[in-house]
């Protein structure tokens, strides 16, 4: 069984069309979490990876949230299930085996704090040879950014967020459509894997409220071949290398 095991959980990494991947965690660890925050969404949630270390980070703030995952592929939402059941928060975390707009049907009353994604981004690639992990990867099988925007604009309470991991070269269009949306960007982390080169990934932030001037960071990964204290200090609650 291949499983891949954090500090305080562990994750069972088979059947999911996507695996634990570094977008993905690196969206658990650098996004924006508060201690009022009582309601999340995880759009596509794979293995639950994300779902689990926004639990843990809630935990460990002494918060208490609820956390509903939710994921179009049927193995992916059994084996998030499973990697929840078997977690410390197994209480609080509920995996939906359905596309959003059934979700949004089935839920039409939910109103969530944080609303939060490793969506599929490749548009204009050849799609993947395996159809799981080519819907799970493409925009144009299903999921996109715009229709999280769509529905975190009626979705999120009036504090609220969205946040994203996404490749740097998106930004500009991700920020044009937030807006149409009235969703704004209000933090964007622009992450690099060495300092020679230029960011590749953003973790980019939203809320209801306008800002001018958007907090902007920068995190390097690596550097002349380790990992750079910035990163390990990120990962210091995740990895067991950290």
């Amino acid at each position: 069984m291949s499983i891949f095991r954090f500090k305080k959980f562990s994750v069972v990494n088979e059947r999911s069309a996507m695996k634990v991947n570094t977008d993905g965690v690196l969206l658990g660890a650098a996004m924006t979490i508060r201690p009022e925050d009582r309601k999340m969404l995880d759009i596509g949630t794979g293995t639950g990876t994300i779902a689990l270390m926004a639990a843990q980070r809630v935990a460990d703030v002494g918060g208490q949230a609820c956390l509903d995952a939710i994921d179009i592929d049927e193995p992916s939402a059994a084996e998030a299930a499973m990697n929840f059941v078997n977690s410390p928060w197994s209480e609080c975390l509920h995996a939906h085996n359905m596309p959003l707009d059934d979700f949004a049907s089935a839920y039409p009353d939910n109103k969530y704090d944080l609303i939060f994604s490793n969506p599929p981004y490749f548009e204009d690639s050849l799609t993947a040879p395996d159809e799981r992990k080519s819907t799970a990867r493409h925009t144009s099988d299903g999921l996109s950014y715009r229709d999280i925007f769509e529905f975190a604009k009626d979705r999120l309470t009036a504090q609220g967020r969205v946040s994203l991991v996404l490749p740097a070269d998106q930004e500009a269009d991700l920020c044009r459509y937030g807006r149409m949306c009235g969703l704004h960007l209000f933090r964007i982390v622009r992450i690099r894997t060495v300092p020679r080169k230029a960011p590749s990934r953003i973790v980019a932030e939203f809320s209801r409220f306008r800002t001018d001037r958007p907090l902007d960071e920068t995190l390097t990964i690596q550097n002349e071949g380790k990992y750079t204290l910035e990163y390990l200090s990120l990962m210091r609650d995740f990895y067991l290398f950290a």
